[in-house]
């Protein structure tokens, strides 16, 4: 999100290169991040490279948010998506995009439209593979179910938040998820960076910092996330299991959300090299069966006196195991993860 606005283009480059000597392979953004100029200084980073190097990479961005001021520039209709990604194409200088992502549900437009569209992109050799982001485990299903139907691309992938401080997504999400064999790719894993160990109750968000930007999204998340004694609770476990492992609290973090059911990838920002360079030996971390469940008990989300019982994420949890979890139809794999534009991290198989 920050790169093309907050990074600098030469430190950009930099994170990719050695997030990709690191062994990543994938690269996501949205035509949305920074008015395009996140798609364009990824452009301006393939055309730099060569093209060996260019090729290993998995790229993806995301369709549906304003992208300008007319009441056309948004949504996942037809004239809009066409629009949305000849221009994604252009400023990424390439002539297909790997995976293909919906930014979020769009409720004026029928899912029918949306699905045909992607299936003739796929068809016409502009996308590789489909994705969904930001959708609720009834309008994931509905998505799937109607490709299904009409023997459209299926979705292969679904990108949603996902923290120890956010895992609502465990009621209904990630059961559909796991049912249709999506791979999930779990964004904000440090919760906008509360879990970096950075902030300490009743101190607020210093300058500087995500959620003490000036941005009005990222104040609203801030108070959300401060004003839950759980998340302060869990962040303590966190600091915990961290100084008891002698790694950083946020590869705990990270390391936790990228071993959960479902989970191919996770996603985090890094605005700068020394981010990328601290975070990325969670991907090999194994917090084990004690500290893990201690996170589990501590972050569990409330169920809201569900008459039916407890998520039933509870009961998918106990039947999944590392080899059952893979995207099917999904995007290449390798061991050592991938970046977003932001940056994927993605598990070994």
């Amino acid at each position: 999100m920050g790169f093309g606005t907050e990074t600098s283009e030469d430190e950009a480059f930099s994170i990719i290169d050695a997030f990709l000597e690191a062994g990543g392979n994938m690269l996501d953004t949205a035509d949305v991040n920074g008015g395009g100029a996140s798609e364009e200084l990824l452009g301006r980073w393939r055309a730099s490279r060569p093209q060996n190097l260019v090729n290993s990479v998995v790229l993806a961005t995301k369709a549906h948010i304003f992208t300008g001021k007319d009441v056309n520039d948004v949504g996942t209709f037809r004239r809009h998506l066409r629009r949305a990604l000849d221009a994604s194409l252009l400023r990424l200088g390439i002539e297909a995009i790997d995976l293909y992502q919906m930014h979020a549900w769009d409720p004026l437009i029928p899912i029918e439209e949306t699905l045909s569209f992607l299936d003739a992109a796929v068809r016409a050799g502009k996308v590789h593979y489909v994705g969904l982001s930001n959708f609720s485990g009834w309008q994931l299903q509905l998505a799937l179910s109607t490709a299904k139907a009409m023997g459209m691309q299926l979705p292969v992938t679904l990108q949603q938040q996902y923290s120890l401080a956010c895992r609502e997504i465990e009621y209904e999400v990630i059961p559909a998820a796991l049912a249709n064999n999506v791979g999930l790719l779990a964004r904000s894993p440090l919760a906008s960076g509360f879990l970096s160990g950075n902030y300490t109750r009743g101190g607020g968000a210093e300058q500087g910092t995500r959620l003490g930007s000036e941005s009005a999204m990222f104040g609203q998340i801030g108070n959300s996330f401060f004003a839950s004694e759980q998340n302060w609770a869990t962040l303590e476990v966190v600091t915990q299991i961290a100084d008891e492992a002698g790694v950083t609290p946020s590869q705990v973090a990270l390391s936790w959300v990228t071993n959960r059911p479902s989970v191919t990838s996770t996603i985090f920002s890094a605005r700068t090299l020394t981010q990328l360079e601290s975070n990325l030996p969670a991907g090999d971390l194994h917090l084990g069966e004690e500290a893990t469940a201690r996170l589990n008990a501590v972050s569990a989300p409330t169920p809201n006196d569900d008459p039916h019982g407890p998520p039933a994420f509870s009961s998918v949890t106990a039947m999944s195991t590392p080899a059952s979890r893979n995207t099917a139809n999904s995007l290449p794999s390798e061991p050592g993860g991938g970046v977003q534009l932001l940056v994927v991290k993605e598990k070994g198989s």
